[in-house]
């Protein structure tokens, strides 16, 4: 608006009555340049110390000497500049494109250029009263498209309300977030409030310049600290909204930049190389003496000077660099080391199978509980319609795969390839599957079982997977301690950390830490317990294959059930077992196999359930 004021400002009374006003950053950019590009010619002159430096030139009477090829080039492009097509801001190019009848506009401007039915610019007033009306043709679903800042952010609610006519799920694009993370939060918090119909989306919106990651890197961590002090939820913070990968300043950002800074030296960065990087940064790694020097750039300062680069390079070392920052985080994830604050599990309904009480306080009274419940959560297959329009949006090469194993369908794409802390590259692929997304390297997926097929194969495959999906619920068990948990969280593992909220859709919640099945069994063993939770055989043999950890079996005597690597495939192994109950244990479906002249017993994984079964049975 004070933009509008200013070329308003400007104009004759003649030019007011056919107005042609652009309201592009075009003129800001030109007096940038007319005011800042170099063109004086400068003077090479050799200081008390011997060292060549340069001074600005003047004539006799002390004008400044100016380099004629310097104007050229500066004129030449102030001159192709202002041939561009004009760029307009983001909220006149929505109602542009959308029209003032469908975009609802809460942003106190006082007046705005609206294009009339004949074409032509019109200057449009708006009252006080304008912000409170197009709110409620939102709610009502009169206009469907909602445009806020933050003066109309506040006092104000665009969520799903169940007492709305509009209550289609919002798409909640945050274009323009600025550095205040509260601010930012309470934006968000005006689509996302009790009693609507359905939980918003949020879409962050970028550039694919690589550098714009360092202002979302600023807006991520603002969250996740801000949430660190909001109630101790970091998801309060940062709404899961961003990647850990996002958060450039995080400690696997740091460690991956040392690791960078190393590769950079060694010479072993396709991106650029040590000599070039230092002369268009300005920032030194290599000392006088040789060798890295002790007091590397922080990772703030690394961003900053990356920014001024040409976007071509930017995207080049910021590749390299998240490479190796989601190599990290890759890593942390499979190890379960990576904290991702609060995370909630929407679920169907959950049952309580079973209820150990670890301890009691002594002072309070307030009791610790270990859960093992059974979830049902409702499956949401990505259908073909929406895998054909994510291929149109993003224009990505794919490849059709089916598992022969499985008979299950995938569409390969790129992904960014990882880089290890040698300097080697490692290519990757995402497959992108109904149910889920993964990564493989090439080496993983060059000995899968996934193998290319047409395009009606895979579509076939495909659509009987979501059919399955849509036509039952996914039930799973996991373990949950819940109540109070700090007197016994030493005892919780510690390479396990994942807090958990269960909201079933009756209303019913809890809220605790997931505890891993292996780790069962040594919690009650730390806190003194003798009774300690049974473990049903098919929830055993899926923790031993995912932890890869060995565990007791009920049985009459001392067993273990670990998994083993024979011959390149995975089994299931017996250990601790009595030589005297050998034939026994053949004779219940298990058999054996000498390696090394050590005679070993194994469990058929197909079997596996019917088998541990009938050991516990033996017991009873």
């Amino acid at each position: 608006e004070a933009m509008l004021d200013r070329r308003l400002a400007d104009l004759t009374d003649e030019e007011r009555e056919a107005l042609e006003i652009d309201l592009s950053p075009r003129e800001y950019v030109v007096d940038y340049l007319m005011k800042s590009f170099p063109v004086r010619l400068m003077a090479v002159f050799t200081d008390e110390n011997g060292n060549p430096r340069s001074e600005p030139m003047s004539d006799e009477q002390g004008c400044p000497v100016f380099c004629q090829t310097a104007l050229a080039a500066r004129d030449r492009m102030v001159e192709q500049l202002c041939a561009l097509p004009p760029i307009a801001t983001a909220l006149d190019a929505i109602i542009e494109r959308f029209g003032a009848d469908k975009v609802a506009e809460v942003t106190g401007r006082t007046r705005r250029l609206i294009i009339g039915s004949d074409g032509r610019q019109k200057l449009q007033s708006r009252t006080p009263r304008a912000n409170l009306a197009e709110t409620q043709a939102f709610m009502n679903g009169d206009q469907r498209i909602l445009v806020f800042s933050d003066a109309g952010g506040t006092g104000r609610s665009y969520h799903a309300d169940l007492a709305a006519r509009n209550q289609a799920r919002r798409v909640h694009f945050l274009l323009e977030p600025g550095w205040r993370a509260d601010a930012a939060i309470q934006g968000l918090g005006r689509t996302n409030r009790t009693n609507q119909a359905s939980a918003p989306l949020f879409r962050p919106v970028t550039t694919d310049v690589r550098g714009e990651r360092r202002f979302i890197s600023t807006i991520a961590r603002r969250l996740d600290s801000l949430g660190a002090l909001t109630r101790g939820q970091r998801q309060t913070g940062g709404q899961n909204l961003f990647d850990p990968a996002d958060n450039l300043e995080s400690t696997y950002a740091k460690d991956a930049l040392n690791r960078w800074f190393g590769l950079l030296y060694q010479g072993k960065l396709e991106a650029v190389g040590l000599a070039r990087f230092q002369d268009l940064t300005g920032l030194r790694i290599e000392g006088p003496d040789g060798g890295m020097v002790d007091d590397l750039p922080t990772i703030q300062r690394w961003l900053n000077r990356i920014l001024a680069l040409p976007i071509g390079l930017q995207n080049g070392i910021f590749d390299e660099f998240l490479g190796l920052v989601e190599a990290r985080i890759d890593a942390a994830r499979a190890a379960g080391t990576l904290d991702l604050g609060l995370e909630t599990i929407a679920v169907e309904s959950f049952e309580i199978l079973s209820d150990t009480l670890l301890r009691t306080d002594n002072v309070s009274g307030a009791t610790t509980h270990l859960l093992e419940l059974e979830i049902a959560r409702a499956l949401k297959p990505l259908t073909l319609e929406r895998l054909d329009q994510l291929e149109t949006a993003s224009g990505y090469r794919h490849r059709f795969l089916r598992n022969t194993r499985s008979g299950r369908a995938a569409l390969q794409v790129s992904a960014r390839s990882l880089l290890a802390d040698d300097g080697s590259r490692v290519v990757r692929y995402e497959l992108v599957r109904p149910l889920k997304r993964g990564h493989l390297t090439a080496d993983q997926l060059a000995e899968s079982s996934w193998e290319l097929v047409d395009e009606p194969t895979f579509r076939t495959a495909w659509q009987a997977e979501v059919d399955e999906a849509l036509s039952s619920l996914k039930r799973e068990r996991l373990h949950l301690a819940t109540g109070l948990l700090l007197p016994v969280w030493d005892k919780l593992p510690a390479d396990h950390v994942r807090v958990s909220r269960i909201s079933a859709r009756d209303g019913r919640s809890l809220l605790g830490r997931e505890v891993p099945l292996h780790a069962v069994g040594e919690i009650c063993n730390a806190l003194g317990l003798d009774a300690q939770p049974d473990i049903a055989p098919e929830s055993l043999v899926a923790a031993v294959f995912a932890s890869g950890r060995a565990m007791p079996i009920k049985a009459r005597e001392p067993l273990m059930l670990k998994r083993s690597l024979v011959n390149s495939a995975q089994r299931l192994e017996l250990i601790g077992w009595s030589a005297s109950r050998l034939d026994w244990y053949k004779a219940q479906g298990c058999f054996t196999e000498i390696i090394r002249f050590q005679t070993r017993l194994f469990v058929p994984i197909e079997r596996a359930v019917e088998i541990l079964a009938k050991l516990a049975a033996q017991v009873d």
